[in-house]
């Protein structure tokens, strides 16, 4: 592959002519000089919208339909669509293009938030499993193939199964068993594969979604690769999922003006994996078995492990280090905290017990010196309190809802005291971010283990999206 995307946007970059076409900037010369000073020149000469030799995303006829072919063949899939608007979009395209409003569609509670816009626009009505709990790293698995099979058999008017694999933890399902089921049953199975992009660029890593058989995958190419932040990819294989369905649910989901640079770290990122991924995964994994080593061996930290596949813990991702901090008795956002503030390490995610580190392709050995000595120094901020417990799993909950998302988004709504909120149907889809996984959702009933798991990781010091009120002193309801 020699890059046909990215060398053509840097031959465009360098024309010279005169630009009477949006961006207003003009490559550069309509900028803000305090900008130029920061980013630098080229950024902006590069940043060009849909000239004729740089293809169209929505036709793609020239150069972003040679990129994206090269992705299929690299990924392994039938067809790939570029997305410049993140995984989110890709999800809701899935969504959109396999189910029709009053469909049901299967799904793990510990789904995306962008999930449940996918219901409100599609209308689809959500068949909510329960993945496996584990209390003591607070955490959710995935679904099992059992319960899956168990749904379908109960469910004759199930169009799609949406599973989310892996998680934001690096847990893994048995995606090749449950696609086995799905396709028995002639249902197609979608895969939120965001944190998983890389998985097909090295044996030692869990097999990719599209290798287990999963006719749909969404993957965030900017979260473990080397594209740059918002730029995904959908890939579909198969008959069951039609491609121009997705192609119509992009165009309504996807600006008419992507980003270049975004288009063309997609096809970089495609080639660099393809050339030398398994080289750059082996350096990856050789740091995180060496932090996940170390780290185990320290007092007060427990770290997240595979031992063996189970219905609901097929795998792990071992590039993924999730560590329990909970007995130094403080939370992982108080953790997260004084990582961030001073010892100059930076998590990816904080939970109450936890802290989650993505270690990637782009990480070296000074990075993991500077993780394991800052667990070594986190023990100097040791409380004398009983440890972090957690009484409710966030996604350990029953989802009774009494309306639809879609019908709660159109109702209308009053705001009430979070106190008098009990048993009344949620007007708000209310997550802690990241990971962005609701802890209340449109059109759900209201109940105290919801009302008490948000308030607990309000008080721990989480960011709070959805929400109205961020500090959820009240509480949009359905009226």
């Amino acid at each position: 592959m020699n890059n046909p995307l990215l060398n053509q946007l840097k031959k465009s970059s360098q024309k010279h002519h005169a630009p009477f076409y949006a961006p207003g900037h003009k490559q550069g010369k309509g900028a803000s000089t305090k900008l130029k000073e920061i980013f630098g020149e080229l950024v902006f000469k590069a940043d060009l919208p849909e000239l004729p030799e740089l293809d169209n995303l929505f036709a793609p006829e020239g150069v972003i339909k040679e990129a994206q072919e090269f992705a299929s063949h690299t990924f392994g899939a039938k067809k790939t669509w570029f997305l410049t608007n993140g995984s989110t979009c890709g999800i809701i395209a899935s969504i959109l293009a396999t189910c029709r409003e009053g469909d049901r569609i299967i799904l793990p509670r510990n789904v995306h938030q962008s999930v449940i816009y996918g219901l409100v626009l599609s209308g689809a009505i959500p068949l909510f499993i329960n993945p496996k709990y584990d209390e003591n790293f607070d955490i959710c698995y995935g679904l099992s193939p059992q319960q899956i099979e168990i749904a379908l058999q109960r469910n004759n008017d199930v169009k799609a199964v949406m599973i989310v694999s892996p998680t934001y933890h690096g847990v893994c399902s048995n995606i090749k068993e449950i696609a086995e089921i799905t396709h028995r049953h002639n249902i197609p199975l979608l895969v939120d594969e965001a944190h998983g992009a890389h998985f097909t660029f090295h044996p030692q890593l869990p097999s990719s979604a599209l290798a287990s058989g999963a006719d749909v995958v969404i993957q965030s190419t900017h979260k473990v690769l080397g594209a740059l932040t918002q730029a995904s990819m959908l890939h579909i294989q198969g008959d069951l999922v039609n491609g121009d369905g997705i192609s119509n649910a992009l165009q309504l989901l996807q600006s008419s003006s992507p980003s270049y640079l975004l288009l063309a770290s997609l096809e970089s990122a495609t080639t660099q994996m393809a050339e030398e991924g398994k080289e750059l995964l082996d350096k990856t994994i050789y740091l995180a078995t060496m932090a996940r080593k170390a780290i185990r061996n320290l007092d007060y930290f427990q770290v997240l492990d595979f031992e063996k596949a189970t219905p609901y813990f097929d795998n792990l991702d071992i590039t993924r280090l999730t560590v329990n901090v909970s007995k130094l008795g403080i939370t992982g956002y108080l953790a997260d905290e004084i990582f961030h503030e001073k010892l100059a390490v930076t998590c990816e995610l904080p939970s109450l017990k936890n802290l989650t580190f993505i270690i990637s392709i782009g990480n070296d050995d000074a990075d993991i010196d500077l993780l394991i000595n800052g667990f070594k120094k986190l023990t100097d901020f040791y409380q004398e309190v009983s440890e972090i417990s957690s009484n409710y799993g966030y996604l350990n909950f029953d989802s009774k809802f009494s309306i639809s998302s879609r019908q709660a988004y159109w109702a209308g709504k009053k705001v009430v005291p979070l106190e008098d909120s009990l048993n009344k149907i949620s007007g708000e889809t209310i997550s802690a971010y990241p990971p962005g996984i609701p802890i209340l959702i449109a059109g759900e009933k209201i109940t105290i283990e919801a009302l008490d798991y948000l308030k607990k990781v309000v008080m721990s010091g989480a960011t709070i999206t959805g929400a109205m009120d961020s500090r959820l002193n009240t509480i949009k309801i359905v009226n």
